[in-house]
C-alpha cells in the first residue's frame, strides 16, 4: 500500500490543479493537466489509504509547466502514475503509436505520444460526482497512417447501492469501498474511414496501483480448449512470465503484483470475462476492474513489440507487473497495473467508439470481502492466498 489519501492530494494540489469527487468518506482525485486520470482514490479522504501510485519524483520536475524533464525515462514516457488513464492502442506492430516510421520495437524507440503523456484535456464540465473532459488531436502510425481524433472521458462516482448492484447484493456493514467509473469514447474526426489495412486505433485503460509482496492479481477466464478459444494466457510481452509469477488454472489466472519483475499477460475476446482484480492480503484490500463488453467485428489490437502476422489478436484485458526494463536500468515504478480495450476502431467518419471502465477498491475482514471475490472473480480468498 502507498501513503495516505489526503498527503497525495496535499502534494498533488502543489504542483497541479485536481479535481475532488466526493461520496460521503468516499473521495476520487482527478488531474485535469494529466490527461484527466484518475490519480489516486480512498473510501476516507481524512484519514484513509491512498490506491493509485503517485510518482512523486516526476510530479516534482514540473514538467507540465515547461521545465525541462530530465532523465532516461522521461525520454520515453513522463510517468506521473495515477490509478486510472486514458491511452490509445496498439502499442507495438506496423500500426503501433507508440514507435515512428523505421524505428525498431524495442525500448530504445518506444515513446508515449504527447497527447497522452504530458498535453492536457480540457476540461468542460465538473460537478460534485463527476468531471467530464475532451481533447482533439491528429496521431500517426508507425506505417505512416494519419488519425484525426475526437476523445472525449468522463469519470463518475460509485456509490455503495451501485456497487451492490455490481457485487450482486448488499455490503456488509465492515465494508468500506470507493467506486468510480469512467465512460471513454474515441471519434472519427477525419473525412476517410478508419481501415484495418492501414491501421485501426483503440481505447486502452490502464491502472497504476501500489505493489506489496502478497498482491496477487485474479483474472478469470472462460474455460475449454485451446483449439476453440485460444490460448488462455499470452505471457510473452516482455519475455515469458516464470512460473512463481504467473499460475493458469481451468478457469483463473493468478499473477503477481508485487512490482519486483517485469512482466506481462493478456487475455484475448474468447477467454476474457470483462473483470479482473487484485488482493492485497496485508491490508485485507480487494480490488476490481470491469469493463464494458460488446461486439468486436474487426477483433482486438495487438500491442507486442513487433511486426505482426495478426495486428487485430490482441488482447480485452491486461495486467503488467513492472520492474527493470532492461539490465541495469531502474524500474518504471514499481507498481503493478490492471487494463482494459475496446475493440479495434473501425470507425467512419463522425462515427464514435464507447469503452466504459470500473473500479471498486473493497476493504473490510476477509469474512466479509469473501463473497465479493467469489462473485466477481469466481475464487475464495483462501485461493487466491495460496498460489505463491
Amino acid at each position: 500500500m502507498g501513503g495516505g489519501f489526503a498527503d497525495d492530494v496535499a502534494f498533488m494540489e502543489r504542483h497541479t490543479p485536481i479535481v475532488l469527487l466526493r461520496d460521503g468518506d468516499a473521495a476520487v482525485a482527478v488531474a485535469p493537466a494529466y490527461q484527466g486520470r484518475v490519480m489516486t482514490s480512498t473510501f476516507d479522504r481524512q484519514a484513509g489509504p491512498s490506491f493509485g501510485w503517485i510518482n512523486r519524483p516526476v510530479i516534482e520536475k514540473g514538467v507540465l509547466s515547461g521545465e525541462q524533464a530530465q532523465g532516461q525515462l522521461q525520454d520515453h514516457i513522463h510517468v506521473f502514475g495515477g490509478e486510472e488513464r486514458f491511452w490509445l492502442g496498439p502499442e507495438g506492430g506496423q500500426f503501433a503509436f507508440y514507435f515512428k516510421p523505421g524505428t525498431e520495437f524495442d525500448f530504445a524507440d518506444w515513446r508515449v505520444p504527447a497527447v497522452i503523456d504530458t498535453e492536457p484535456f480540457e476540461l468542460v464540465d465538473s460537478r460534485s460526482d463527476s468531471v467530464a473532459f475532451r481533447r482533439d488531436c491528429e496521431l500517426t502510425n508507425y506505417s505512416g497512417q494519419v488519425f484525426k481524433m475526437g476523445i472525449e472521458r468522463t469519470v463518475r462516482l460509485i456509490d455503495r447501492a451501485g456497487a451492490a448492484q455490481l457485487v450482486g447484493g448488499p455490503l456488509a456493514d465492515g465494508v468500506r469501498m470507493v467506486g468510480y467509473q469512467t465512460d471513454n469514447r474515441l471519434t472519427n474526426q477525419g473525412d476517410q474511414a478508419w481501415s484495418p489495412e492501414t491501421g485501426l486505433p483503440s481505447i486502452w485503460i490502464l491502472g497504476m496501483f501500489n505493489p506489496t509482496p502478497r498482491t496477487v492479481v485474479v483474472v478469470p477466464i472462460e474455460p475449454g480448449a485451446e483449439a476453440e478459444l485460444g490460448p488462455k494466457v499470452n505471457a510473452a510481452y516482455f519475455g515469458e512470465v516464470p512460473a512463481d509469477y504467473l499460475k493458469v488454472s481451468d478457469d483463473t489466472l493468478f499473477f503477481r503484483g508485487d512490482g519486483t519483475r517485469r512482466g506481462k499477460i493478456g487475455v484475448g475476446p474468447k477467454r476474457a470475462k470483462g473483470v479482473a482484480g487484485s488482493y492485497d492480503a496485508d491490508s485485507q484490500t480487494l480490488t476490481i476492474v470491469i469493463c464494458t463488453q460488446q461486439p468486436a467485428p474487426h477483433g482486438y489490437v495487438n500491442s507486442m513489440w513487433e511486426h505482426q502476422q495478426d495486428p487485430y489478436s490482441g488482447d480485452v484485458i491486461n495486467s503488467y507487473n513492472d520492474g527493470s526494463p532492461e539490465p541495469g536500468a531502474p524500474p518504471l515504478g514499481p507498481f503493478y497495473e490492471l487494463e482494459t480495450s475496446s475493440p479495434a476502431a473501425a470507425l467512419q467518419p463522425g462515427e464514435t467508439l464507447r469503452h466504459v471502465q470500473k473500479t471498486l477498491h473493497f476493504s473490510g475482514g476477509e469474512a466479509e470481502l469473501d463473497g465479493i471475490a467469489k462473485n466477481l472473480l469466481g475464487v475464495t480468498l483462501a485461493e487466491i492466498k495460496r498460489q505463491f
